[in-house]
């Protein structure tokens, strides 16, 4: 009969509005989760078959879950530089372990940013979740997959060793005298026998330079070697001698030439404006090289001025054609382009104090990690105390044609449902995904305003499906007390 529908209807209010109640009751509790998802309880009417001259049978209510999940709460600004927001559309790619993750395990998908580096150096948020990116493959590459979780790996910060960089580039800015007066033992200079690459006063030996430009360079392992121009004046106008060597010089092997320590030596020419004469120097090399001499001049084109130190090698020990590092070093090979040449300065004759203004090197010496950094299209790299920067891994985003449809699970993630659609895997800032914000937490979007006014009606509500019961309770005693 009629009443007993609306009974049942009256229970289908307090049933669905128990439920409202219980997602706002969820949302207030988690007003200051990090990367929270409102969720609202939405009612739909429940229409029973109705016969006709039957009268109407009430059909009540449904409360259904409805996840806000595609909705984006503000960043806001924190102190931690592994704390990660996301500017716009997709979601973290995390596991619930780090290590060993096969493709049967759960990939989980979250807003939730607050990472930290644990024991082992990998990156996890506050549920425990591990953080998933694309590695930095040994060239420096990363390989991306927009479909591959495989690809994946959880991001690690803590097997990052220290690093050095050898020396391969160094811009000399200086300037030689031009009235310097050449050495009145001019003729007793000999580059195999009394060079000025083993000048010493106090010993005796060697030739007295008259300028001397000492260029600091690290190795392959980050230790320090000096690299000297050692210029004499000749009786040329306009022309200098120049010996390119190494301090001290039992750092090299020199191979079939003298043990002086010197790379390269030969003559440099300047124009009458104080400018190196790089047209004139490379003509007259090539001429020499055409006629199967030794180039007169330092370097056949002072454009590509390089040197190149051969690597510690046992077998050639005494035997080695060309410079190399000595055994007990046991470093790598090197090549070091100078720049002589630059249009701002480089090597210049005026007729002023030879000076050094100025010498540029890259390399640096072994540095230990001082710092991870985390840019906006998600590189994490990581910053070494002797300035050297390397990335380590790139974090990818996962995005969804319905975000809402996503399954919730337990520590503020989410799962791929029927609803949701597969996912695919962005770099950050591209295909629709946004950007990382390094140092922010995506906040709850929880309204408590709104929270507080669906309190309100829920409770109205609540108390009005308690009121049909009681009526209807009411109604029915009056049809049983027809009888008395």
């Amino acid at each position: 009969m009629s009443i007993n529908s609306a009974l049942l209807a009256g229970v289908s209010g307090l049933t669905a509005n128990s439920a409202a109640l219980a997602a706002i009751s969820q949302n207030i509790a988690n007003v200051n989760t990090v990367g929270y998802k409102r969720t609202a309880g939405e009612f739909q009417t429940v229409i029973n078959s109705q016969s006709q001259g039957a009268g109407y049978s009430a059909g009540g209510v449904l409360a259904t879950a409805r996840h806000y999940t595609s909705q984006n709460g503000q960043l806001q600004r924190t102190t931690s530089n592994t704390d990660l927001g996301i500017a716009g559309q997709g979601f973290f790619v995390v596991t619930e372990r780090p290590e060993n993750v096969q493709i049967t395990d759960s990939r989980l998908f979250t807003r939730a940013g607050a990472f930290s580096v644990d024991n082992l150096g990998y990156l996890k948020n506050t549920a425990g979740l591990y953080l998933q990116g694309w590695p930095v493959d040994s060239e420096g590459n990363i390989a991306t997959d927009p479909s591959d979780l495989n690809r994946l790996r959880t991001i690690n910060v803590g097997s990052v060793g220290g690093t050095a960089e050898p020396t391969t580039r160094a811009q000399l800015n200086a300037n030689l005298q031009s009235s310097q007066k050449p050495s009145p033992d001019l003729a007793t200079y000999n580059v195999a026998t009394n060079s000025m690459s083993v000048y010493d006063a106090e010993a005796g030996t060697g030739f007295k330079p008259d300028f001397q430009i000492t260029i600091p360079a690290s190795d392959s392992k980050g230790g320090q070697r000096t690299i000297a121009y050692s210029f004499l004046k000749t009786l040329n106008p306009n022309e200098w001698r120049a010996e390119v060597h190494v301090i001290p010089a039992t750092d090299i092997e020199n191979g079939s030439a003298p043990a002086n320590g010197i790379l390269k030596s030969g003559l440099v020419l300047f124009t009458s404006d104080g400018r190196l004469n790089v047209a004139d120097m490379k003509t007259a090399n090539d001429a020499a090289i055409l006629a199967g001499t030794p180039p007169p001049y330092l370097f056949n084109d002072f454009a590509t001025a390089a040197l190149t130190i051969g690597a510690s090698d046992p077998a050639a020990v005494g035997t080695a054609t060309a410079p190399q590092w000595r055994d007990s070093l046991g470093i790598d090979d090197q090549t070091i382009t100078f720049d002589l040449s630059a249009s701002a300065g480089g090597l210049t004759q005026y007729d002023s104090d030879s000076i050094v203004q100025a010498v540029v090197t890259n390399g640096t010496a072994f540095g230990n990690l001082s710092n991870i950094e985390i840019d906006d299209e998600g590189y994490v790299t990581a910053i070494f105390d002797n300035g050297v920067t390397r990335r380590v891994a790139q974090v990818a985003l996962a995005t969804f044609v319905s975000a809402d449809s996503l399954a919730v699970a337990n520590a503020n993630a989410y799962r791929v449902s029927q609803g949701s659609g597969t996912y695919n895997l962005k770099a950050p800032g591209s295909g629709g995904a946004g950007l990382i914000g390094a140092s922010q937490l995506e906040a709850s979007t929880v309204d408590l305003s709104l929270e507080f006014t669906g309190l309100i009606t829920t409770q109205r509500a609540y108390s009005a499906s308690s009121k049909i019961i009681t009526t209807a309770d009411e109604m029915l005693a009056e049809l049983i007390s027809i009888k008395r």
